[in-house]
């Protein structure tokens, strides 16, 4: 069936004259001859049954045609609204869409122009319909709200989110600063059966290893210089709840055998105390780094990165989502106008090319400080190429250069091998695991070609 028509006129030789020329043309008809009984029939349709579209006349006795349509549209603004009359007049036409009919036809009624009208009103319905559907989709998908994305990449991550959420394994969130690794981790804990418990996160990368002892098991009055009371630690604090270790690479090793016995254990000794101390946990931890490469180069241990990595969730880069760059961008360029009390309504679309042609090293936080400094230098109701920083307006993509076509300027094989090495390391921003999987090597066969082109640790 074409789509399921309610017909409003209070002529019945109108209402059966429009059913058989309508059936015929393969909608499912229903008539009324009274608004009111029309507007019974819609509030008490079933959800597998609901009309989509009403078709009315335009004059009635008692309630009109007209305010059928604008209780219809108040009520049902989904299910859209065509007036028909005889009076075909200016007045009419320019009521009707102030009452928010859809679309507005005149007697005698031209059936095939009726059954085109019809056909777009259903047509726009269902589309609204399956938009409605996808937003609800992503929305469920999509854990926390302050999460934003609608990318492929994206919207496989909220998948693994809701698989992992309920889990007490220990997740290991790798990807490139910037990412919003924190913001994954606090969405898992507010999506787990711990959600009701603390959410205790440390940058293990801000604390030396004495202090970071002290901060994760605490420490007994007298154990140290300004220890002047016992003090509890933040695996004791997160308990019933979850511990993000935020930029665990950088855990010295000696921290790191401590850290995998307390794991094992669940108790840990507080720094000068006499006995251990419980806790209940679930560990998230966080970095950036190549920690299998750290492994290879002997800078962390094998046994305490597959304790942490129990599953493992790598987040897209920036560059790697598509249009997700100005969903963000429009949700930061709203956010910040409300907080600056400035009147930027929007992106110019030359603007919006910049930002998708730039390659975003700094992920989702670069794109945040440069819209709040568009925001902040703007002059004008939309976001210009002259607000953006002098790197995004003059940026070009970058490109493997193997040589001109004279024959003097060929290189060698080995050569092009080199620059193409050394062009899949920048654009994957140092990670060697990951650059040596897209160049289809072992990971010591590329440290060693690294070692041979002077590449260190850098």
């Amino acid at each position: 069936m074409n789509g399921k028509v309610l017909v409003v006129d209070d002529q019945q030789s109108m209402c059966e004259l429009l059913e058989t020329a309508l059936r015929l043309r393969e909608f499912e008809i229903s008539t009324h001859t009274s608004a009111d009984d029309a507007l019974a029939a819609i509030h008490s349709m079933p959800p597998d049954g609901e009309y989509d579209v009403v078709l009315t006349d335009y004059k009635m006795p008692g309630t009109t045609g007209l305010e059928l349509c604008e209780r219809v549209t108040a009520n049902r603004p989904d299910i859209p609204v065509i007036l028909m009359t005889a009076f075909g007049s200016m007045e009419a036409a320019i009521g009707a869409m102030r009452a928010g009919a859809y679309d507005f036809v005149t007697k005698p009624i031209e059936m095939d122009l009726l059954e085109i009208i019809l056909r777009r009103a259903v047509g726009h319905r269902r589309l609204q319909q399956q938009v409605e559907l996808l937003t609800e989709e992503i929305d469920r998908r999509r854990p926390n709200a302050s999460i934003l994305g609608d990318s492929a990449a994206m919207c496989e991550l909220y998948d693994q989110l809701v698989r992992v959420a309920d889990s007490e394994a220990s997740i290991l969130i790798t990807g490139e600063s910037g990412t919003g690794k924190e913001l994954v981790a606090k969405s898992i804990h507010l999506q787990s059966r711990r959600a009701k418990g603390p959410f205790v996160a440390v940058n293990c990368a801000a604390l030396p290893e004495t202090l970071l002892e002290s901060e994760l098991f605490g420490h007994a009055k007298g154990a140290f210089t300004d220890a002047r009371a016992d003090r509890q630690g933040l695996f004791a604090q997160a308990t019933g709840g979850t511990l993000f270790l935020d930029e665990v690479g950088e855990i010295p090793l000696t921290m790191q055998v401590k850290l995998l016995r307390a794991l094992e254990e669940r108790k840990a000794r507080p720094v000068g105390g006499s006995r251990e101390v419980e806790f209940d946990v679930r560990l998230l931890s966080a970095t950036n780094r190549d920690l299998e490469a750290a492994i290879e180069e002997d800078r962390f241990r094998e046994d305490f990165y597959y304790r942490i990595n129990v599953i493992q969730l790598e987040l897209p880069a920036l560059h790697d989502r598509g249009s997700d760059v100005l969903l963000l961008a429009k949700h930061f360029q709203q956010q910040f106008a409300e907080q600056m009390g400035k009147a930027v309504t929007g992106i110019s679309q030359n603007a919006a090319e910049k930002l998708l042609a730039y390659t975003w090293p700094g992920n989702v936080r670069e794109l945040r400080n440069v819209i709040e400094r568009a925001v902040a230098l703007t002059r004008y109701a939309e976001l210009a190429v002259e607000d953006l920083p002098e790197k995004i307006r003059d940026y070009q993509s970058s490109q493997v250069v193997l040589g001109g076509q004279d024959v003097d300027e060929l290189v060698p094989l080995e050569e092009i091998e080199r620059r193409y090495i050394l062009h899949v390391l920048q654009q994957c921003n140092g990670n060697k695991s990951t650059s040596a999987r897209i160049l289809g090597l072992d990971r010591k066969t590329l440290y060693r070609k690294l070692k041979q082109y002077g590449v260190g640790e850098e």
